[in-house]
């Protein structure tokens, strides 16, 4: 354990103890120092004045031992320290800084070769520039370091969400499929319904038939034996009865013998039957060109189930800030990215009175309030206090003879070109895109 240098000082040159000796007070003294004060004064105690017993005090030499060590790390310390301030080459003091190289020269140094052509400072001067440049970087990593903690205190809840997200989803696509299950059922029911109807028909018919066979049979036994009783009776009587007998036998029609027909119709409930109910299922079954993503949706819009549709509660829906997400402006973009070809969709604006939408580009901001204008990545069409405006820089009024219900947003990305349109009458209005971004 090291003793304050308090205790290693000499009382009488207040200096670090050189060849200490003990007197019997307990109390230590230089050598050198002790003899002076006994050349002037009495053989006594400096501090105490207790009367020396010995003439030659004894070393102090577990005292001597601590002071001759405090002086080696000083001496070490101070070997280092010009160590450092003073050039490795030249040994002179380093007293400019080369900002080319950020390190520390002499003057020496400067009129080098190494250093000759570049710029430098003095010390003192590239000591402050240093620090400012520490300082903004100490910043700049606190910050991050204060975000990543925000990410970390937010991420049970985020995980929360995540959880309420998939449970949610997975609830959804149940729900679709039973929608498509009902759908299945119904035309399976149908056509199962369809195959007993024609049965029962066919069944029907058949029972009919056979009706009429017999009544046929009946009716041709009965011919054969009147024919059989004339071939019996006697000529003259025959001959009598020849033409009745003959008008009865030809007044016979066979028409029961056509079986044709009879059986079920199977090709018509079989053929292509997995094709033919998909092509009637989508009869029933809309698609949509936009999707919208939930993850970029403002907290206070709600989406629908469908991710169609949207309305805005003045409530936060609780949702994460990810980056993904619009957080000042109340806006949300569709799912997939368009990057060629032409594109075409239409959006029911209904009676709503305060709305704006287009086309939006991946960059354009999502945690700042900017204008909708093309040089912030937005090429859109605007609705608001009763006016409609081409959200151009600067925003471009439209005359319109009717608020229309539906606008028509069409996007030709190869031609860099957006129009909005009233799909009643076609009034248009286009603004370049990339001419305006």
């Amino acid at each position: 354990m090291s003793l304050p240098e308090d205790d290693l000082t000499c009382p009488v040159c207040c200096d670090i103890f050189t060849d200490p000796v003990l007197l019997s007070c307990s109390h230590s003294f230089c050598r050198i120092c002790l003899k002076r004060c006994w050349e002037t004064c009495l053989r006594e105690c400096p501090v105490c004045r207790k009367r020396a017993t010995k003439s030659s005090p004894p070393t102090n030499l577990a005292l001597k031992n601590v002071c001759e060590a405090l002086l080696q790390a000083r001496s070490q310390a101070s070997a280092a320290l010009d160590e450092e301030t003073n050039c490795t080459l030249h040994g002179e003091r380093l007293k400019l800084f080369c900002l080319v190289d950020q390190q520390a020269i002499c003057v020496v140094c400067q009129t080098s070769k190494l250093h000759k052509t570049h710029d430098c400072s003095p010390i003192e001067e590239a000591v402050l520039d240093c620090k400012d440049e520490l300082a903004l970087t100490l910043k700049l990593l606190q910050d991050k370091v204060d975000s990543l903690i925000e990410i970390q205190r937010t991420s049970k809840d985020i995980s929360k969400y995540i959880k309420n997200q998939a449970l949610e989803t997975q609830r959804l696509i149940r729900s679709h499929f039973e929608q498509l299950r009902q759908e299945l059922c119904q035309e399976e029911s149908a056509r199962l319904a369809a195959v007993k109807q024609e049965e029962q028909a066919k069944i029907t018919g058949m029972k009919d038939k056979i009706k009429e066979l017999s009544a046929e049979v009946l009716s041709l036994t009965e011919t054969i034996s009147v024919i059989q009783e004339q071939l019996q009776e006697e000529d003259m009587v025959l001959l009598k009865n020849f033409k009745a007998t003959q008008e009865r036998s030809e007044s016979t029609v066979l028409g029961s013998d056509n079986m044709s027909g009879l059986l079920i119709d199977v090709t018509n409930h079989l053929c292509n039957l997995k094709y033919r109910v998909w092509e009637k299922m989508l009869d029933h079954i809309d698609y949509t060109p936009v999707t919208l993503d939930p993850n970029t949706a403002h907290p206070c819009l709600i989406l629908s189930d469908s991710l169609t549709s949207l309305h805005y509660a003045k409530q936060s829906g609780g949702c994460p800030d990810n980056p993904e997400r619009f957080h000042i402006s109340a806006e949300v973009v569709a799912m997939t990215p368009l990057g060629s070809g032409s594109h075409h969709w239409v959006v029911e604006t209904g009676s709503n009175q305060d709305w704006i939408l287009g086309v939006a580009s991946l960059s354009a901001p999502r945690n700042a309030e900017v204008s909708a204008r093309p040089e912030n990545g937005f090429w859109t069409l605007c609705f608001r206090d009763g006016e409609f405006r081409a959200m151009t820089s600067p925003p471009t009024p439209l005359t319109l003879s009717r608020t229309p219900k539906q606008i028509k947003v069409q996007l030709d990305y190869d031609k860099g070109t957006v129009s909005f349109l009233d799909p009643a009458d076609n009034t248009s209005a286009q603004f370049d895109m990339w001419g305006m971004g």
